[in-house]
């Protein structure tokens, strides 16, 4: 059965439910696959006909091993995933995947929902239940509170910068109650996290069930690989043909989703990592120095302030060095192949705004700020290839990804295109309802005294 390994490689090997339960490994670091499973042969032309809760049960099922059924993981899968991907064809064959359309309009939504049915399901089988822990810059916390809103035998607390979320993102965390807690920070969401990798190895919380639906827990990462290889299955036109993606980061588990579907054996050309001005990564790849940005910078893309992405130290290991919690480098990685496979640029907040105008005057492709920053990524990523003498043909596939729905940003929209973006239901119902939440100040004993009540 495939094992998982912590990052900190002080922690013993656990199979996937182990994995998905606890969150943080004990050592403080994350868990990853000891080997990445291989599609099985014909596959990717297979799955070109396939449905989406399809696909997502197939490489699930490399992953979960003996802990559930085939029969139980595509029912769970076809639950989770009833709503569409759009793929829009802006010019060419560039193409924007929109992963707004789930119950909160956000790519959150994907993980989320998987996870909370694969933590159910071992839950039932073992008679446990768990206390789960979620910083979130933004759409995380919506996302984990809806997928996990009155599941049996989980409780939620959910940690939020209290001024850098906008009005709908958190009435979607705050308005449902029930066995969901919501805290506001009055700090930045490096606090929050950090608040939350702490608790996990604290001495006083030991006796609580506790695990993390962040995107530190593998749980979050697997079913985040799905719609890369779902994105392929139908835009590609022959076999083997390759792919870039340009996807807006910040904690950087969407984009190591990617990377988890590369080394699957998805064709993918290159990633570009697309950050806003918290821009420590591509220093960090460019240079070959890390340094955490404290505090991060307060963005337009706002779930995309993270001066230290907890998944970075993932993609340290996956190029085989090794990075701790606190961001400190044991062993390098292997920078060279790091950068032939990764692009990386950062995104100012007025190149973010002037994008959002030119891409829907231009294209009439309407962006929110993180969708924004990628696009703005990939235009950059394309006109440094033409500068460096090395134009990107327009048959190349190209999918730069859209994370939120652009009606999440009602204000910035109607400031930049003058006209206030549709919602869809799922955000015109948390305005009728009644918020609940708590303030503390960005502190942990803070946290704490609320955690143990």
């Amino acid at each position: 059965m495939l094992q998982f390994i912590s990052t900190n490689q002080k922690a013993e090997s656990v199979a996937f439910f182990e994995a998905l339960l606890t969150g943080l490994a004990p050592d403080k670091g994350l868990y990853i696959p000891t080997s990445f499973p291989s599609f099985p042969e014909g596959a990717l032309e297979r799955w070109s006909k396939a449905s989406y809760a399809e696909i997502a049960s197939e490489v699930l099922g490399l992953y979960t091993g003996d802990g559930i059924s085939k029969e139980e993981l595509q029912s769970l899968c076809q639950d989770a995933y009833s709503f569409e991907v759009p793929l829009e064809q802006v010019k060419d064959r560039q193409y924007v995947m929109r992963l707004d359309q789930g119950p909160t309009a956000s790519f959150k939504d994907f993980a989320a929902r998987a996870m909370a049915r694969l933590m159910s399901h071992d839950l039932k089988r073992n008679a446990r239940k768990l206390l789960i822990l979620t910083a979130t810059s933004g759409d995380t916390g919506s996302a984990i509170a809806h997928a996990f809103y009155q599941v049996p035998g989980i409780e939620v607390m959910v940690l939020f910068p209290k001024d850098e979320v906008s009005d709908r993102q958190r009435k979607q965390m705050t308005t449902l109650g029930g066995n969901i807690k919501t805290l506001a920070v009055e700090g930045k969401f490096d606090d929050c996290q950090d608040f939350v990798k702490r608790v996990f190895t604290d001495p006083k919380a030991a006796h609580l069930p506790l695990s993390s639906a962040n995107s530190i827990n593998i749980g979050r990462l697997l079913p985040q690989s799905v719609y890369y290889i779902y994105a392929y299955s139908r835009l590609a036109t022959q076999p083997g043909e390759e792919i870039t993606f340009c996807i807006p980061c910040g904690n950087f588990g969407n984009m190591m989703g990617a990377v988890l579907a590369k080394r699957m054996g998805l064709p993918i050309k290159e990633i570009i990592i697309a950050v806003n001005e918290n821009d420590e990564v591509p220093t960090f790849l460019q240079s070959g120095a890390y340094e955490k940005i404290v505090p991060s910078k307060n963005c337009l893309s706002n779930a995309m302030n993270v001066g230290h992405p907890s998944n970075l130290a993932r993609l340290v290991h996956v190029y085989q060095g090794e990075m701790d919690e606190t961001g400190a480098i044991h062993k390098m990685p292997d920078l060279d192949a790091m950068r032939q496979d990764l692009y990386t640029v950062s995104i100012t907040d007025q190149q973010t705004r002037d994008t959002i105008k030119e891409a829907y005057e231009n294209e009439k492709l309407l962006l929110e700020p993180h969708g924004a920053v990628a696009w703005a990524g990939l235009k950059h990523y394309l006109q440094d290839k033409s500068d460096k003498g090395e134009p990107v043909s327009k048959d190349a596939l190209i999918v730069s990804i859209e994370t939120a729905h652009p009606a999440k940003f009602p204000d910035e929209i109607e400031k930049l295109l003058q006209f206030e973006p549709e919602a869809p239901e799922s955000l015109l119902a948390v305005e009728k309802k009644q918020e609940s939440y708590d303030v503390i100040p960005a502190e942990y004993e803070a946290f704490l005294k609320v955690l143990l009540g």
